[in-house]
């Protein structure tokens, strides 16, 4: 079980990563995709230290189990607030963001089950 939640905890930390980086570089697709949901410009760093936050505790969940469910919690509840916010801006390609709140779900899951 340890090994399933390394395997999700690290492909999980990579694609928050890289939506972190994105998003503190500020690439024209990803902001773009906020601005239509209506996320407000300012609220851009602050999800992005979100995102890097989370991926930094999944990782080190990998050793200290309390810190990588609490990361997961709030990696899932990042993905719920990203369905809300597609669902009420009437977008419903929300695929992405159920996938990786699920994977989220199974990290809280499989650390729990491996603590």
């Amino acid at each position: 079980m340890f090994i399933a939640y390394a395997v999700i905890a690290v492909v999980l930390a990579l694609a928050l990563s890289m939506s972190a980086f994105l998003t503190f570089t500020r690439n024209e697709k990803l902001v773009g995709g906020f601005i239509e949901l209506g996320v407000p410009d300012a609220w851009l760093p602050w999800l992005a230290v979100a995102k890097a936050a989370g991926a930094a505790g999944l990782l080190i969940g990998l050793v200290v189990p309390v810190i990588g469910v609490a990361a997961a919690i709030g990696v899932a509840l990042y993905f719920v607030g990203a369905v809300i916010a597609h669902v009420r801006a009437r977008d419903y390609a929300i695929a992405p963001a159920v996938v990786l709140g699920l994977a989220a779900v199974a990290a809280i899951v499989l650390r729990i089950a491996t603590a």
